[in-house]
C-alpha cells in the first residue's frame, strides 16, 4: 500500500528538529532509521502530514566513553552498536541482543535510539538497556532532561519521550569483566522474539556475585526479572542450581496470547531460556 501524502523536512540541528516538531504538532512524526514507521505509514496505520527526518544531524551519531558510562547518540545505526569496541568490553550485553536484530540491512538502517523510542516489546533492544540500568537523555522546548530505563518505558509502543520532545542518547553504565549472553525463541529466522531473556553475570570463584536479566515480550514492555536477579547471587554455576534459582524468572509477567503461544508457553519458554543465557554468560 502507498502511504498518505507527507511534507518532508531533513533538519541539520537537533534545535531545528524541535522547531519543526513543536510546529507539527500532532501532524508531525519523527523518522530515525525508518525501520519501524515505514511500514506503519505504508499500511496507514498513521498519516502525518510532516514526516522529520533526523539522518543529517551528525551530533544524534556516534558512541563515545563518558567515564563511568557508555554513550550511544539515539540515531547510531544497529550495525555500529555491534562493532565497536567500547560497547564490546563496557556493556557486551548490548551487542549481543544487537547482533540478534533482523538482518543486516534492517541493523545498517535502524538505530539504536528508534528501537528505543518505539518500544515494541518483542523488539531484542529495550530489555538489555533496561537490564543494564541504562538512562535516556531526552531534549525538548525547555531543554534536555534524563529519565532513568525504569521509567522510560511506560506501555505497549508507549515511552516518556513527550510529543514535542526527541531522544536524543543512551547512557550505558560499564558493566566491565562481566559475562553476558542473548537467548531468544523464534519460530523462522529474523522473526520478532516469542519470548527472550536477556542476561549479563559476574562471577566470582564459581559462583555468581550479581546478575542483572531483563525479558523480551514477556509484557506491554520490557521487564526486570529482579527476584531472579537476587536468588542468582551466591548460586553456582551449574545448570540445577542456576535452574533452581530461576523458578521465580516469570513472576510479574504478563504475556501475551498469539498464534505463536499463550502466558503460560511464554512463561515455560523464559525458564528454559533463562537458565541457558545465564549459564551461556557465565562461562564467557
Amino acid at each position: 500500500m502507498i502511504p498518505a501524502a507527507f511534507d518532508y523536512k531533513a533538519p541539520t540541528s537537533l534545535n531545528e528538529a524541535l522547531q519543526l516538531l513543536g510546529e507539527g504538532g500532532d501532524d508531525a512524526k519523527i523518522i530515525a532509521g525508518g525501520q519501524s514507521l515505514l511500514p506503519v505509514l505504508r499500511l496507514r496505520l498513521a498519516a502525518p502530514e510532516l514526516v522529520i527526518d533526523l539522518a543529517k544531524i551528525d551530533s544524534l551519531k556516534g558512541i563515545r566513553d563518558d567515564g563511568d558510562a557508555i554513550v550511544i547518540r539515539a540515531m547510531t545505526p544497529h550495525f555500529e552498536v555491534l562493532r565497536d569496541s567500547l560497547i564490546a568490553e563496557h556493556a557486551s550485553l548490548i551487542a549481543k541482543c544487537v547482533a540478534t536484530v533482523a538482518d543486516p540491512q534492517v541493523r545498517h538502517r535502524g538505530t539504536f535510539g528508534g528501537a528505543c523510542a518505539h518500544a515494541d516489546p518483542a523488539s531484542d533492544i529495550p530489555a538489555p538497556v533496561l537490564a543494564l540500568d541504562a538512562d535516556f537523555v531526552i531534549a525538548g522546548p525547555s531543554g534536555q532532561r534524563t529519565v532513568a530505563a525504569t521509567d522510560f518505558f511506560q506501555d505497549l509502543f508507549t515511552t516518556a519521550v513527550g510529543d514535542d520532545e526527541i531522544l536524543v542518547e543512551v547512557r550505558v553504565p560499564k558493566y566491565t569483566g562481566w559475562g553476558s549472553a542473548y537467548e531468544k525463541f523464534v519460530r523462522v529466522a529474523h522473526q520478532w522474539a516469542i519470548a527472550g531473556v536477556a542476561a549479563t553475570v559476574r562471577t566470582e570463584g564459581g559462583t555468581i556475585a550479581e546478575a542483572r536479566i531483563g525479558l523480551t515480550n514477556m509484557g506491554p514492555t520490557p521487564i526486570r526479572a529482579r527476584a531472579a536477579e537476587q536468588a542468582l547471587v551466591g548460586v553456582a554455576v551449574e545448570p540445577d542450581a542456576v535452574a533452581a534459582a530461576l523458578t521465580s524468572i516469570a513472576d510479574g509477567t504478563a504475556p501475551p496470547t498469539d498464534l505463536n503461544g499463550d502466558p503460560e508457553y511464554r512463561r515455560h519458554l523464559v525458564s528454559v531460556l533463562g537458565r541457558r543465557a545465564v549459564l551461556a554468560a557465565a562461562r564467557t
